[in-house]
């Protein structure tokens, strides 16, 4: 009761400083812009950009399994063995994701114990979840499916019963592939009954549901690093990666309780077929192991993910930060994946927790498309929120109709805010700024036009929208550890900055559409009695000083920057802190 009491009351005080930073706000003169010869610069604006930091989220999630479809993320993974759960997110970040157990097993079954690897996959039209399972007895491990019962991944599902072979061998870890319009089932399996090793197999299937031939073993574990840890001696956690027409089966390799669990690599021969095991070559060595530098061990147990414009690979993979943490503290992570010439994957080392890593391309953009419209409401779902916020929302729209207009924020069929919507040129893309407020635990937020704008025309021209907030505790640090949990901010957590050499913190992939005069708002908090300062710098130019007045602690205040930012990306900088400096977050606002 006392810590929710503390937590109730730093949450208040976080409302009032934010009221008063908002009356009280900072401006500074502003900074002449430095031009950088960035990538960003000249392609579409897709997005504002931003960076993530793994974990994804910070609890237990191994095995993970994710996908992307209409504007959300879905994630399942081996949720302590006894049920399955799905989470939510708008974005590859799931620290704030709605979690839902989706299925729970009945009792006394062949299925009611040690549900492990649940993947789940839309396929022609439905979506279905693959686990494993046994009655507490590891030798009865068998894969089983769940239908969704309607549309919703996150809704109600379906136990469908056994995906089986002939054989009826131990299996975990399957999943559905598709290719050139046939489906196969592949998996992990013993040859007989006894735990010696696990192959990877493969089979036609007739539908999602149904195994329809005999299976065929592709790989068996016997390379070196494949057999670390054994035996038994291992390749499971197999994942589908389809890229320009070839297919891609990775695998993982290597006790799964060892720091040594990698990733290995099958492709399929183009014009091979996927039934013919020589027609899949094996790549010689892992293409991701144990970083010690990056504290990263036990890499693997992957799936793989498109960006949200769909232009990029992402692999979703579990890790530990300990060689000795066997099968705890396995949480998921996500990095970018390339292609080389030879047009085969390649992951790269994996990412350490302090690694400030650009968000998949078109993260933050809500498409209208994925909303609901009902009469001169458009409703783009719910927002979470950890405290009451002011969050600034970007609208790209059109508006064609010889007059400015007004768009009316609601959440939770309350006022939040109001955006005007100047006239756009014909078949011209405008973006509108404004502010609006979101209490603690979020809403469901929805447009609408006032009284005196036709629906029809404005509601019917918005494209996307977009919350252009970046989270601290999210930038590049000068200083390891300078993160930290608050439970005050707007994420629960800040980028600390101190007087100490090298205290700095940079907000990477900052994207705009336009370039021009934009307002930059820090949300700080200043524990000591007198006021602070820090350094401004955008790419690159030297910025001017901003003062924060003293908050006492937990408690943040805004500080706003008037600045230029060119159009594509940027990069800003915090440094030369004369204090102690907590950083909520950094909003961005053209007027």
């Amino acid at each position: 009761m006392r810590d929710r009491r503390i937590l109730r009351k730093r949450r208040l005080m976080y409302a009032a400083a934010l009221l008063l930073g908002i009356a009280v706000i900072v401006i500074v003169g502003v900074i002449g812009m430095k031009q950088t010869n960035s990538g960003g610069t000249g392609g579409p604006y897709n997005g504002h950009g931003g960076t993530f930091k793994n974990p994804l989220i910070d609890m237990d999630t191994p095995d993970p399994s994710v996908v992307y479809k209409d504007g959300y993320y879905y994630m399942t993974f081996t949720h302590n063995g006894t049920d399955v759960m799905v989470m939510k997110s708008r974005t590859i970040d799931f620290k704030q994701a709605e979690k839902k157990v989706v299925w729970y097993p009945p009792i006394d079954t062949m299925y009611s114990a040690n549900l492990w690897a649940p993947e789940i996959q839309y396929i022609r039209g439905k979506w279905y979840i693959y686990f494993a399972a046994d009655d507490g007895q590891n030798e009865n491990h068998r894969m089983y499916a769940l239908e969704a019962a309607g549309d919703d991944p996150f809704g109600e599902y379906e136990f469908k019963g056994q995906i089986t072979d002939e054989t009826n061998k131990w299996a975990i870890d399957g999943l559905a592939m598709e290719h050139e319009g046939q489906l196969y089932f592949v998996w992990s399996g013993w040859e007989g009954d006894v735990n010696i090793q696990q192959n990877t197999y493969i089979a036609p299937m007739s539908d999602p549901l149904t195994i329809s031939g005999p299976r065929v073993l592709l790989s068996s574990p016997d390379q070196e690093w494949e057999m670390a840890g054994g035996p038994p001696y291992i390749q499971e956690g197999q994942a589908i990666l389809y890229r320009d027409g070839r297919v891609f089966i990775v695998y993982s390799g290597a006790g799964s309780w060892t720091p040594f669990y990698s990733l290995g690599l099958l492709a399929l021969k183009e014009g091979g077929d996927p039934l013919q095991p020589e027609d899949w070559e094996r790549a010689a060595e892992p293409l991701m192991t144990m970083d010690e530098e990056a504290g990263v061990y036990g890499p693997g147990h992957n799936s793989f993910v498109k960006s949200p414009d769909g232009t990029e690979d992402w692999i979703v993979y579990h890790g530990t930060t300990s060689p000795a943490d066997g099968w705890n503290n396995r949480k998921a992570r996500a990095q970018r994946v390339t292609w080389n010439e030879q047009g085969l994957p390649e992951f790269g080392k994996p990412l350490s927790l302090e690694t400030a890593i650009p968000l998949p391309s078109g993260s933050g953009v809500y498409l209208a498309k994925h909303a609901n419209r009902d009469g001169d409401r458009l409703s783009f779902g719910k927002f979470a929120a950890a405290v009451p916020t002011e969050i600034p929302l970007l609208v790209r729209y059109k508006n064609e109709t010889g007059a400015t207009r007004t768009l009316e924020v609601w959440v939770n069929d309350t006022a939040a805010g109001s955006i005007l919507l100047p006239v756009t040129a014909q078949d011209e893309t405008g973006y509108a700024y404004g502010r609006i407020r979101l209490e603690a635990g979020g809403g469901e937020l929805a447009l609408r036009m006032d009284e005196d704008s036709a629906a029809s025309d404005i509601l019917g021209g918005i494209q996307a929208i977009e919350m252009t907030r970046y989270e601290a505790e999210t930038a590049s640090s000068g200083l390891e550890e300078a993160m930290g949990a608050d439970l005050s901010a707007s994420s629960e957590g800040v980028m600390k900055l101190t007087n100490e050499e090298g205290s700095s913190a940079a907000f990477r992939s900052v994207h705009v559409p336009e370039a021009g005069e934009y307002r930059l708002i820090f949300g700080v908090s200043n524990p000591g009695d007198e006021e602070r300062t820090f350094e401004l710098e955008i790419n690159g130019s030297k910025g001017a000083k901003l003062t924060v007045p003293a908050t006492g602690r937990n408690v943040f205040t805004e500080v706003v920057f008037e600045g230029k930012l060119q159009r594509g990306d940027n990069e800003i900088m915090i440094k030369e802190a004369s204090g102690d400096l907590s950083f909520d977050y950094m909003d961005i606002i053209a007027d």
